[in-house]
């Protein structure tokens, strides 16, 4: 059974960080390109940032450019989401998901999906 989970959501202040970790069992994530999502309440689902297998080249949505970043270990068949600067708009849960594509940004996209992990960052 395919699982990902996300972990080390939470409240933060404005201009804090916080560090998201997904975790797979049963698949392996060096064949996949990674992605972060995040969802606002009465919001669409919306990309965030990908890394695709190697490591190399990640991707990022232009409210990510400067202030996220994304990585992964594959040997340890995790990824990771690094958020700096962190702002009230960036209030969303984050999923991390798994795409067999080369380079993917649309949740069509993705075929593996995560339940999720709260970010809140206050005023």
């Amino acid at each position: 059974q395919v699982q990902l989970v996300e972990s080390g959501g939470g409240l933060v202040q404005a201009g804090g960080s916080l560090k998201l970790s997904c975790a797979s069992s049963g698949l392996p994530l060096s064949l996949h390109t990674m992605g972060w999502f995040r969802q606002a309440p009465g919001k669409e689902r919306e990309f965030v940032a990908g890394i695709i297998q190697s490591g190399g080249s990640p991707y990022y949505a232009d409210s990510a450019k400067g202030r996220f970043r994304i990585s992964r270990d594959n040997a340890k068949n995790t990824v990771h989401l690094q958020m700096d600067s962190l702002k009230p708009e960036d209030t969303a849960v984050y999923f991390c998901a798994a795409s067999a594509k080369w380079v993917a940004r649309y949740t069509t996209e993705y075929n593996y999906w995560g339940q999720g992990t709260q970010v809140t960052v206050s005023e």
